[in-house]
Formats: structure tokens, C-alpha cells, sequence
């Protein structure tokens, strides 16, 4: 069984003395290829030196946060474009809205989403797009976009029936984290999982957020991490009533088009 972890963030300071272990671990869970986020244009430049560091099994993103949006410059997009460039990099993001915390007001915060959307179109990349509390406005700029951009993933969507609906009516994928092992929290995302179409479903970990209360016994600390990956395919499979090796099959095939992953990267021995 392989799997594509769509979204670890393996430049925050917890995995800073212990990458190799990390991967290696994944590894071992069948967590072939993972892609690292990218949150600001340091983070960026760090998950593409992580990249060059582990080619063939970690990739990047670019972007900037919407908590980061006030920090965006006149250089910024050129500095992201920069990044982008590298073949390692295969999405732009993390973008998008926040309304839950608004570290950055909602007009920067809309102004960064916006250049950004301009920047994926410019380079044919892949969106990989961040959204909480603020459905409305973020829908609103993505269909603004529509028919311009490669693809998007709405990021750890954790949303609405009627947000879900129009992310999917819009276009994008969806891409479910540990949230759906909560057994407190995650109740609602268990009932909408069944109305994802299947061929726009990733899975993710946000590592080292949302560690997936499933895991039992449960880890020594609470960074998640890339090899916990098995257990969010685990619940989602037994929700659909699927072989997990066949979803992971599917949710492996779907990272490898959105991303334009090379084929022998997911399906090397």
C-alpha cells in the first residue's frame, strides 16, 4: 500500500533534528511521497531546500498564509515566483482566507489570496488552498478564477454540507486530515466524507498538527507525523465500506494528477 501525504509541515521547529527519522518512519507506514507546505516565502524556501535534500520523496508548495498576509510586499509574489520555478515546487499555497483568528485583516488577507490565484495561473501550478470562517468571500474569489487555474485542493476541509457543495461545484478537490478521527469534533466530517466523489479525494496530515485520535496505543507526544497517514485512510475507508488498499490506490492516483507527481515516484519498490 502508497500514499501520498498532500500536506505535512516539515519546516516547523518540532521536526528540526529529526527529518531523516520522520521520513524514514513514513516510509516504513508506506508514505512514499509527501508534500511539504509552504506558509510564508521562508518556509517556502526551506520545504524546497527539504525537497533538494530528499528528492523523489518530498515536494513543495509556495505561498503565503493568510495569517501572513500583512507581511505580503511588493517583492513577495516575485520572491514566491522564484520558488515556484524549482521543479520541486508543484503547488502554489498555502493561500487563502481566515476569518477564525484574522491575524491579518480580511482586505489583506483577500489582496494576498488574489495575487497569488494570478501567480498559480501564470505558472500552470496547482492551488493548495486554506479556508476557515470566511466561505463566502473565499468562494467567491476561486470562482472568479474559474477555468484559469490547473486545479485546487481545498486544504483540511473541515466546512459545511452546503461549503462542500460548492467547493465541489467549483472544481475543487478535498483533502481530509485526522480532524475525521476526532471522535468529538469530527462527526459531521464522517457524514460528508460519503458525498466526496472519489476521484477528488486526498488525504493528508498537516503534521505536526491534528494528530489523528485514533491511534492506539497513543504516541509518546502529540506532534503528528506523515506515517500517522494510515489512520486517516483507515476511517475513511471503513466509512465507505472500501478495501483501504484499494482507496489507497485512489487517493494515491489522484495526489500523483493534481500534483503531476512522476509516476515511479509513487510506485517504486
Amino acid at each position: 500500500m502508497e500514499l501520498v501525504d498532500i500536506g505535512a509541515n516539515l519546516t516547523h521547529d518540532s521536526f528540526g533534528l529529526d527529518v531523516s527519522s520522520v521520513l524514514a518512519g513514513a516510509r516504513r507506514a508506506g508514505v512514499r511521497t509527501i508534500i511539504v507546505t509552504g506558509s510564508s516565502v521562508e518556509s517556502s524556501r526551506d520545504a524546497l531546500a527539504l525537497a533538494r535534500k530528499w528528492p523523489s520523496t518530498l515536494y513543495a508548495t509556495a505561498g503565503v498564509h493568510p495569517h501572513h498576509a500583512s507581511d505580503l510586499q511588493p517583492e513577495t509574489i516575485d520572491q514566491l515566483r522564484n520558488i515556484a520555478a524549482a521543479s520541486e515546487v508543484v503547488a502554489i499555497g498555502e493561500c487563502g482566507l481566515d476569518y477564525f483568528r484574522n491575524f491579518s485583516p480580511p482586505e489583506a488577507q483577500i489582496h494576498a489570496f488574489r495575487v497569488q490565484l494570478e501567480l498559480a495561473e501564470e505558472m500552470a501550478l496547482p492551488v493548495f488552498l486554506h479556508e476557515r470562517d470566511a466561505h463566502d468571500d473565499f468562494i467567491g474569489i476561486v470562482s472568479e478564477f474559474s477555468g484559469r487555474l490547473t486545479s485546487a485542493v481545498a486544504h483540511c476541509f473541515t466546512g459545511s454540507a452546503a461549503a462542500l457543495r460548492k467547493n465541489l461545484d467549483a472544481g475543487l478537490y478535498i483533502g481530509i486530515t485526522g480532524w475525521i478521527c476526532d471522535e468529538r469534533r469530527g462527526q459531521q466530517l464522517k457524514d460528508l466524507v460519503t458525498t466526496i466523489p472519489l476521484d477528488k479525494l486526498l488525504i493528508e496530515t498537516d503534521a505536526p498538527y491534528l494528530l489523528p485520535r485514533n491511534i492506539d496505543p497513543r504516541p509518546a507526544t502529540r506532534r503528528n507525523e506523515p506515517k500517522y497517514l494510515v489512520h486517516v485512510l483507515r476511517i475513511i475507508a471503513d466509512i465507505l465500506k472500501m478495501d483501504p488498499a484499494e482507496l489507497a490506490r485512489i487517493t494515491t492516483d489522484n495526489a500523483r494528477r493534481f500534483f503531476s507527481l512522476p509516476v515511479d515516484v509513487v510506485e517504486e519498490a
